[in-house]
């Protein structure tokens, strides 16, 4: 571990990835809990084609996946308010929709000196000081409206009818979620990648929720599910040369088997 700590870029990608490890399950768990899960993989792959603008242009990726992310999931949710379409109809949508325009912009830039696999699956090498500093302002800002709005945000994912009887502005805190969401799967990508980012979001959730605990409790299981997965996925990946978005991934499946297991021997 000593070792891993001396190298720049290692010290890098952990504390980008605990940033993310911190953010992704504190949103990922509001979706969970509405049955929204989909829209991570939507916003993900709308987040390709955000990528794909970028490298196209010559934009910076992170800010630029971001926009194309907000403006996606607010014409999602304005759709959605409208309801002419079933909410699942309208994520299909959008989600094969962001992925064929990714495609056709990524044929683009083919031949140039581009690595798309690494916004795909994720690279801790690629992690730079400017991407510590955006991701941990983008992503400290969703983290902390998320502790500030916790109650509202919960009201609303539990059921929308009551918190807007209750009067909150319910569209307005839908919205907000949704961009709250955009926000982690844009920094997130060179950790585990715009196609794998989704299963950071819901996986240490569904790994909590085994435990069948309140939801700060369910929360606080995931946090720490995330975190192991991360910190491990990213020792995995340097130690036997291992792509570091899968194997973080794959340590968060590890974690609920684990927590599916011990939570039935306890019972």
């Amino acid at each position: 571990m000593l070792e891993i700590l001396t190298l720049e870029f290692m010290r890098r990608a952990f504390a980008v990835g605990l940033v993310v490890a911190l953010v992704a399950p504190t949103i990922g768990l509001f979706f969970v809990v509405r049955r929204y899960s989909s829209i991570a993989d939507t916003l993900a792959h709308v987040s390709l084609a955000g990528v794909a603008i970028a490298l196209v242009t010559g934009l910076a990726a992170i800010p630029t996946a971001l926009v194309v992310s907000i403006i996606s999931v607010l014409g999602i949710e304005k759709m959605r308010e409208r309801k002419t379409l079933p909410a699942e109809t309208i994520v299909s949508l959008f989600l094969f929709g962001g992925l064929a325009l990714g495609v056709v912009l990524l044929g683009l830039v083919r031949g140039k000196n581009v690595n798309i696999v690494n916004y795909l699956f994720g690279n801790i090498l690629t992690v730079t000081n400017a991407d510590i500093l955006s991701v941990s302002l983008i992503g400290g800002a969703a983290f902390f409206i998320a502790l500030i709005l916790w109650r509202a945000l919960f009201a609303v994912s539990i059921d929308e009818d009551t918190a807007e009887a209750n009067g909150l502005p319910v569209k307005w805190l839908n919205r907000l979620l949704a961009i709250l969401g955009a926000a982690t799967i844009a920094i997130s990508m060179n950790v585990v990648g715009v196609l794998l980012i989704g299963a950071l979001m819901v996986i240490p959730v569904l790994a909590a929720m085994q435990f069948k605990k309140g939801f700060h409790t369910t929360w606080v299981i995931s946090l720490c599910v995330s975190i192991i997965s991360v910190v491990g996925g990213l020792m995995a990946s340097y130690y036997f040369n291992l792509a570091s978005g899968g194997t973080i991934v794959l340590c968060t499946i590890v974690c609920f088997i684990l927590a599916s297991i011990f939570s039935k021997a306890t019972v």
